[in-house]
Formats: C-alpha cells, sequence, structure tokens
C-alpha cells in the first residue's frame, strides 16, 4: 500500500479525517480531487495551516498537516508549541524531504534540526518511519493517537521485513553485541549494510531501528548498553538535539556511560546533491561507516571492556 491509499481509506471510513497543505502536494498529489470535502490547500503559509488545524481538531475533526518538513518546524515553530503542543491536541504534522531526502535543496531547505525542535515541545510526539513499508506500518497507530505527532515522511524502499509497530516500541535487527547501531529513518538502510559489512570482517554487530524517538525505547537501550563493545549513532541531523542527545539524556539520568560513536551533521548543512552523492560526499555511505566504526572500536575495545570490569 501507497501513502495515498492509506490516507485516502482512512478518509472514507471515517469523515472526521481532514487532510490539509501547505502548497506541498507531493506525497498527496492524487488525492485533492477525490477527496473535496476533506482536503484544504491554505497556499504558502504554514502558520495559518497550523492554526487551521489546530481549529479542526478543537471541534472534533482528525487533522493531517503536509509541509515542508524545513518549513513546517521552523516557520511554524510558535504555532506548534502554542495551538497544538500547549493544549495537546492531536494534529498530525507530516514533514516532507526531511534529512538527507532534501537531497539536491540548499540550506533554506534541510530539515536537520526538526528532531531536536519538535521533540522539545511538551506533547509533541516524533515518528521517523525508516522507510516506506515503516511508514506504512506505523501510521494507523500514529494517526489514530490522541497526542500530537511529527511524522517525518519517507517514502525509501524497504531493505528488510519490518516487526509488528508499536509507538515507543524500537525494532532490532541481528544478534551482535561488538557493535550496535542505533539509528532511524534515512540512514537506516546504510546501517543495516553496515552491519553485513562488519560481520564480513568477523566483529558481531546489530542494528536498533528506533521508529518513534519520542516516545523513545527505554528499555530496549538499557537492554543493549552494558555490554556493548561499542554504540554507534547514526542520524542525517545535527548531532545536537538528535538521537545522540537523547541517549546522552537517558544513560547520565541512569548513572550509566557507555563508548559511544556518534556520527551525525556536526554543526553543518550538507552538500546539495542527489542521495546516493550526499551519501557519499558527506561520508555517510555504508563503506565510509563502516571504515569509520572499525577504527574506533579498534581503538575503544580494550579501554572499554576494562571499565565495565571495575564498575
Amino acid at each position: 500500500m501507497k501513502y495515498e491509499e492509506l490516507i485516502y481509506d482512512l478518509v472514507q471510513k471515517d469523515k472526521n479525517y481532514f487532510i490539509l497543505t501547505a502548497e506541498n502536494r507531493a506525497a498527496i498529489r492524487n488525492l485533492p480531487e477525490k477527496i473535496t470535502n476533506n482536503f484544504l490547500d491554505t497556499g504558502i503559509s504554514e502558520q495559518t495551516l497550523i492554526g487551521v488545524s489546530a481549529g479542526l481538531a478543537l471541534r472534533g475533526r482528525k487533522p493531517i498537516a503536509h509541509v515542508l518538513a524545513s518549513f513546517l518546524t521552523m516557520r511554524a515553530f510558535e504555532f506548534i508549541r502554542t495551538d497544538i503542543g500547549i493544549p495537546n491536541l492531536p494534529v498530525k504534522m507530516v514533514g516532507a524531504f526531511a534529512g538527507f531526502l532534501s537531497e539536491a535543496n540548499g540550506p533554506t531547505h534541510q530539515a536537520i534540526e526538526d528532531i531536536s525542535l519538535m521533540r522539545g515541545i511538551p506533547n509533541i510526539n516524533v515518528f521517523c518511519p525508516s522507510d516506506e513499508d515503516d511508514m506504512i506500518l506505523g501510521l494507523p497507530e500514529v494517526l489514530k493517537s490522541d497526542s500530537p505527532f511529527y511524522i517525518r515522511y519517507n517514502n525509501l524502499k524497504s531493505v528488510v521485513e519490518h516487526n509488528r509497530f508499536k509507538i515507543g516500541k524500537a525494532e532490532s535487527f541481528g544478534e551482535g553485541n561488538e557493535v550496535v547501531i542505533m539509528t532511524y529513518g534515512t540512514l537506516f538502510s546504510q546501517a543495516i549494510e553496515v552491519m553485513s559489512q562488519l560481520k564480513g570482517k568477523g566483529i558481531d554487530a546489530s542494528v536498533i531501528n528506533f521508529r518513534t524517538l519520542k516516545p523513545i525505547d527505554e528499555g530496549m537501550i538499557l537492554s543493549k548498553i552494558k555490554n556493548v563493545g561499542l554504540v554507534v549513532t547514526l542520524e542525517d541531523h545535527f548531532l545536537t538535539g538528535g538521537l545522540f542527545s537523547i541517549l546522552s539524556e537517558l544513560l547520565l539520568s541512569k548513572g550509566l556511560t557507555a563508548n559511544v560513536l556518534p556520527i551525525a551533521l556536526n554543526n553543518k548543512w550538507f552538500k546539495p546533491a542527489l542521495l546516493k552523492n550526499v551519501l557519499e560526499y558527506e561520508e555517510f555511505s555504508a563503506e565510509k561507516l563502516t571504515k569509520r566504526i572499525l577504527k574506533t572500536y579498534k581503538i575503544k575495545k580494550e579501554s572499554f571492556y576494562a571499565e565495565w570490569s571495575n564498575i
């Protein structure tokens, strides 16, 4: 099933669903003429879109708003905070072209601080599917939730068969604990390939896909963290505020530590290009990630196990 088909079916079954956009129809191009009475395009006015969505939610409707992720999370930030976050309204906000999926767009269109912004608002949850199949699996539960959600739209093809979706629960691939790669969204497929390459080098690895970053699966993190040689956080987001920050906050709150290699965009925007070229240029391709992880793992392996043996 495709995203458009899922949304269309929802509207047919429940007329309270209302589909909105601020002149971004990439994910819903064929819907307007099919759901005329349940569709509104506010034009390039993201603040208005959020205000209208909040008003609809107050009247019992179920708004799903579609906007470019960069403009949704930054241009309309105050409106999301005040109109949706504070009153805890069940508005679902779909951000298109987030992270590296922005591809050839420049810094103004690159949403690489979006997770930091959205998770910082009380009541706003964050869903970051790793591909189209993951998104379709998760959307029914996310959309029926009474909580507001920010959704990183992702229509990449899947490289695995995903597990059943549950809000706040991650899924794990592989059994290795020498290297555990924690990731979400766009870079999940690279993480799976890295796991395979590490196995070819004789290193047992596993991948954790955090489908929702808020709420985060604390149980999964805590169950994996103690006997791991190296934890890698991998994300197409600024280093500050994303998964690495979430992990750091959790470990510190529990009085724990870990050997962590954070891989993210460190205070810089990425060079605009097609996704494959972005990954290569910014050194997020599976091959370059594997080399970086191997180098760090070899350096820190012995010291890490020595530290845990003394606890």
